[in-house]
């Protein structure tokens, strides 16, 4: 499972959340921990005020180190801080290479208005360039134990998401997490305006039956029994109102390989759910 854990870390409450879901992780499980903190220059501010940088250097230092000192007295692990110049987005996908990180591990805030339709974020723009998997943790810091009980995976029989659940089935042999496998039936009258008959919603049943017995067969093959529900309606809405309801604790979702604009804006299901999940959101690469 994952060794080396890396946190984007810029003193919020946020990124505090998930420090603390990746130190509790690596203090159960081993592994190496790092955290970055990026400082920007603007090179037109620093003009005008050239002594901020050396201010803003200097705080950043600070805070690396206290925040070290911290994780090793209240977790017993050992961590290392890295303080980085640049883009937040780039420091932390860079750091996540030079040292062969396996997980980047993320807080995210709350949206609003256009915000929720366009998160535009730091963790948005590590999601699509990432070359490994994001956690990307929504919960208090209080609630952040970097343990997993309950598993919901949307699944629709893609290479992305055959990939997400045989994740999901190594965290549950890691801790014992129970796996709910969700598929959701398309609205396709919607999408392109025919009408749906009995026929039809029979035949799209049974199709979503054989996509479910795919599910179970990948579980079985890691040794991992599922459980499986079947929903009807917009994929993004149905993934958040079923964890919800079964109170998972974690959501993993595969990717699609965003390109082009959606490397900008993702755009996606997997967009919508991490914006309004209440629960962390593993994304697998």
């Amino acid at each position: 499972m994952y060794k080396t854990l890396l946190v984007g870390y810029d003193d919020s409450k946020y990124s505090k959340a998930a420090l603390i879901e990746a130190a509790n992780w690596v203090r159960r499980h081993g592994g190496k921990l790092f955290l970055a903190h990026a400082v920007f220059f603007d090179t037109e501010e620093f003009s005008i005020a050239p002594e901020q940088q050396e201010k803003r250097l200097k705080i950043g230092g600070k805070l690396c180190q206290e925040t070290k000192e911290k994780i090793v007295s209240e977790f017993g692990i050992e961590a290392t801080s890295l303080l980085c110049e640049g883009e937040p987005p780039a420091v932390i996908l860079d750091v996540a290479e030079g040292k062969n990180a396996d997980l980047i591990v993320m807080g995210t805030y709350g949206r609003r208005g256009l915000n929720r339709l366009l998160m535009g974020s730091v963790t948005s723009r590590v999601i699509v360039n990432s070359k490994v998997d994001v956690l990307v943790v929504k919960k208090p810091c209080t609630e952040c134990t970097g343990i997993y009980k309950s598993i919901l995976v949307p699944f629709d029989g893609s290479e992305f998401s055959k990939k997400a659940l045989g994740r999901a089935c190594q965290l549950s042999k890691v801790d014992g997490a129970d796996i709910t496998v969700l598929y959701v039936i398309p609205r396709y009258e919607e999408m392109i305006g025919f009408f749906r008959t009995e026929s039809i919603k029979q035949s799209l049943f049974k199709e979503a039956e054989k996509i479910m017995d795919e599910a179970k067969k990948i579980a079985l093959s890691h040794g991992v029994s599922i459980a499986v529900t079947i929903q009807d309606g917009h994929a993004g809405d149905e993934i958040i109102e079923t964890a919800n309801g079964l109170k998972n604790d974690l959501i993993v979702m595969g990717t699609y390989g965003w390109k082009g604009v959606n490397k900008a804006i993702m755009g996606s299901t997997t967009e919508r759910v991490i914006m309004n999940a209440k629960c962390p959101v593993l994304v697998v690469r």
